[in-house]
């Protein structure tokens, strides 16, 4: 049975109310590099990498400066050690199942061995992982294990529109095969794709809906320095969506989601200095405040609108 939606934020059910329905109290990623690559950047299927990514890899870069995964681990975890808290490591940047699976092996190992870990999340792409890295997973020895699967849209022409270089049927394909080993998939989702109106938006909430997922992470798309998007929004080639239109679609995506899976993340969150463009998404707080209000407005709960 699902957690129960926070009484606090009872429109959607909330990472924090999953994290502590888990753990029995709160909980707090911790982002970890691993120095890890991209099939996009190393030429396995491209160097250009997708339209919205740049070189960083939405990532801190601490591997390459010479901190390893445990001298990441002892200099972020002592906050959330003294308020208590459950770590969870989280490989953010790149896609961390990429390569062959002795290096995903030895990584495993790495973070299973990290102190006081409680839980291990993987952010991936789809056609890095098989049957065999899957099952590597599975046998790590934590309570929570999570995979974040780059979907950003169900649209096959979308994706290949920004070079994901993969279709949303192998998203499927990972999602079962990871689901069938008992790990959970949280599936990246974004709006204002080049192409793409709320209507394709949201019909990759409904293909979310009909795969064993999870949770979601709810993504505005950015224009930031260094990615093949910024050209194209230099040459007047792309027009980020607006403020109001975000709100409203992130708004209606909620009442669309099927109602156990959890609401991970409702707004992207640019690294300082890297946001071009829409100016809007600087404004963090107030983003969140309209999504709130806009939920308030309308009485929307999540899955109000969900049809099986």
């Amino acid at each position: 049975m699902p957690p129960r939606h926070n009484a606090m934020n009872p429109r959607y059910l909330t990472l924090a109310t999953a994290f502590r329905a888990l753990f029995g109290r709160r909980a707090k990623k911790i982002p970890l590099d691993a120095g890890g690559s991209c099939p996009n950047r190393d030429g396995t299927l491209s160097r250009g990498g997708c339209l919205f990514c740049n070189a960083a890899g939405s990532g801190t870069g601490l591997y390459h400066t010479g901190f390893g995964l445990r001298a990441q681990w002892d200099r972020l975890t002592p906050p959330a050690r003294r308020r208590g808290e459950a770590l969870v490591a989280y490989l953010q940047s790149f896609s961390n199942t990429h390569g062959p699976a002795a290096r995903l092996a030895a990584l495993l190992a790495e973070l299973a061995a990290l102190p006081e870990v409680a839980g291990i999340r993987l952010g991936t792409r789809p056609d890095c992982l098989d049957a065999e890295k899957i099952a590597l997973f599975a046998a790590a020895p934590v309570a929570h294990k999570q995979l974040e699967l780059g979907l950003q849209s169900a649209d096959d022409a979308t994706l290949r529109r920004i070079r994901r270089g993969h279709d949303a049927a192998g998203f499927a394909r990972a999602t079962r095969l990871a689901a069938g080993a008992g790990i959970g998939v949280t599936a990246h989702l974004m709006a204002g794709l080049p192409g793409e109106d709320t209507a394709g938006f949201l019909a990759s909430v409904g293909f979310i809906n009909a795969l064993p997922v999870t949770g979601v992470k709810f993504h505005n798309t950015l224009v930031v320095a260094g990615s093949s998007l910024a050209a194209l929004h230099e040459a007047g080639g792309y027009a980020p969506m607006g403020r109001e239109t975000y709100v409203a679609a992130v708004a209606e995506a909620i009442a669309r989601l099927r109602p156990d899976i959890v609401v991970e993340r409702i707004n992207a969150d640019p690294a300082p200095g890297e946001l071009l463009a829409p100016a809007w998404a600087a404004d963090k707080r107030g983003l969140l405040a309209d999504i709130a209000a806009r939920l308030d407005a309308l009485d929307i709960r999540q899955g109000c609108r969900f049809r099986p």
